[in-house]
């Protein structure tokens, strides 16, 4: 997800654009499929934007196609700074992304960066968040 899904005056989805989409007091964006390939950690972005005059309250979920048995890596960053990370084997009998969706707030002005990856092979990824604004005052 370079981010956000390009709301013109239609208001049809049109695909992945360039900023968290949002529509009054509801923000969404959606990445695409993105394509991994294997390097052992979380370095392929989904989604990456600045936060505005508001915080965000909602969730992120994350879907692979991964099915070979490879790790899974998943690393949101706000400012640099890892505030969700994890992984998990695919090859577990509990290897259905448990952690999906997971509930974050973002703070005004904040940049986000959404990153995964895979231990072996190739896997491709989708991101999506969903939630509300609420506007700070400047």
């Amino acid at each position: 997800m370079i981010s956000g899904a390009g709301n013109p005056v239609g208001g049809s989805f049109t695909g992945p654009a360039e900023a968290l989409e949002i529509i009054g007091d509801h923000a969404y964006a959606y990445s695409g499929a993105i394509t991994t390939s294997g390097t052992g950690s979380a370095n392929n972005t989904t989604c990456k934007f600045t936060s505005g005059n508001y915080y965000f309250v909602g969730t992120l979920a994350f879907y692979s196609d991964e099915t070979g048995g490879a790790t899974q890596y998943v690393d949101l960053t706000m400012n640099g700074q890892s505030v969700i990370k994890t992984s998990w084997d695919t090859a577990a009998s509990s290897a259905m992304m448990s952690d999906t969706p997971v509930p974050i707030i973002i703070p005004p002005y904040t940049q986000v960066e959404c990153l995964v990856g895979v231990s072996s092979g190739t896997d491709e990824w989708t991101t999506q968040l969903v939630g509300r604004i609420y506007r700070t005052r400047d």
